[in-house]
């Protein structure tokens, strides 16, 4: 549904109303991808190789997207029940295998999690320069607030899904913690203000097209990655503590981040759904960000302290994925050029 055609009448905006339609491919591994989907699933074992493939690359980036998703939305005229095609999940598995193995390479962190969390307050000397919110903020123009939140929409528009995967793995504190952040952010109850819901309201606001997954073919595979992450941690128990430091970078670091893109926001005149989405993530997050401190990641490593070298992990993960795709879009706005693979239509 369009932007345009999105009414009062609708009722609260919904973004997951249809599946998106398949991605275009990018390379060998997402084609094989979309088209055992397209086939209605695998006739026999798939040729799996992916040694050569680039960790980091649009190509895998995208096969694993794609897989990933048959676990949240599915797609138009894809079965559901190709979620469980093991052919699928035995690739799935390389894919990962492969993205998995190239993080652990790229994050070894020694510290402990407190310092891990600590260093995530701070920020280093000259990261006006290289913090995407810094930019927005100081310099960031109509167009690029847009192109951000087309990115970011390949998250937000699920915004909380991939956590939630892991409470049934946490129990006591951790559990506890865990939950009542999940509340506030599915809304605390009320379905007009669940987090996703606002950011859909958001882009209404760019004249952004809300459906869920619009812009994937836009997205390149920096974006891709970083939702990756969330579900590759969510989607396996043994990376339960990483998937709560991953938790916990995203809720320490969002209140700063998001008063630098609510300023954005209101410098730019974007509109009121878009000054709100930020607004409500400085305030809730700084509540959070104690609770995840403190009651999270304090009772899952009271109870289990054997993960603490995972959370660690996870936060780092995090922060290396998220500064690849803060240098993709500030080296393309600085050039005065589209940092996605398809520059967006003209706001009307």
């Amino acid at each position: 549904m369009s932007v345009e055609n999105q009414t009062a009448s609708d009722g609260p905006r919904e973004s997951r109303r249809t599946s998106p339609a398949l991605p275009e491919p990018r390379g060998i591994l997402s084609s094989l991808v979309i088209n055992t989907l397209r086939a209605g699933g695998s006739s026999g074992p798939l040729p799996i190789d992916t040694h050569d493939a680039d960790p980091y690359g649009d190509d895998l980036q995208l096969a694993l997207y794609t897989l990933y998703e048959l676990h949240y939305q599915g797609f138009e005229d894809v079965r559901e029940d190709l979620e469980w095609d093991p052919e699928l999940l035995g690739l799935r598995r390389a894919l990962e295998g492969r993205f998995l193995g190239a993080l652990r390479a790229n994050c070894r962190s020694t510290d402990s999690a407190e310092r891990a969390l600590g260093d995530l307050l701070l920020e280093p000397v000259g990261y006006s320069r290289t913090s995407v919110s810094h930019h927005l903020q100081r310099d960031g123009e109509l167009w690029q607030l847009r192109e951000y939140a087309a990115a970011r929409s390949l998250y937000h528009l699920k915004e909380a899904d991939p956590h939630a995967w892991v409470i049934p793995r946490l129990h006591g504190r951790a559990k506890a913690g865990m939950v009542a952040i999940e509340f506030d952010e599915f809304g605390a109850g009320r379905a007009e203000d669940i987090h996703a819901r606002l950011f859909a309201d958001l882009m209404a606001d760019l004249s952004l097209e809300t459906a869920y997954g619009h812009y994937l073919d836009a997205a390149p595979a920096e974006v891709l990655a970083t939702v990756n992450l969330m579900s590759l941690l969510g989607l396996h128990r043994a990376l339960r503590g990483a998937l709560v430091g991953h938790f916990a970078a995203v809720e320490v670091t969002s209140p700063p981040g998001s008063r630098r893109m609510a300023k954005a926001m209101r410098r730019s005149g974007a509109g009121p759904a878009a000054e709100r989405f930020y607004d409500e993530h400085v305030e809730a997050d700084a509540v959070h960000e104690q609770v995840v401190r403190r009651e999270v990641i304090g009772g899952l490593l009271a109870s289990e302290p054997g993960l603490e070298s995972d959370v660690v992990f996870g936060i780092e993960a995090t922060g290396f994925l998220e500064d690849r795709l803060g240098a993709r879009l500030l080296a393309a706005w600085r050039e005065e050029r589209s940092a996605l693979r398809t520059p967006l239509p003209t706001a009307g």
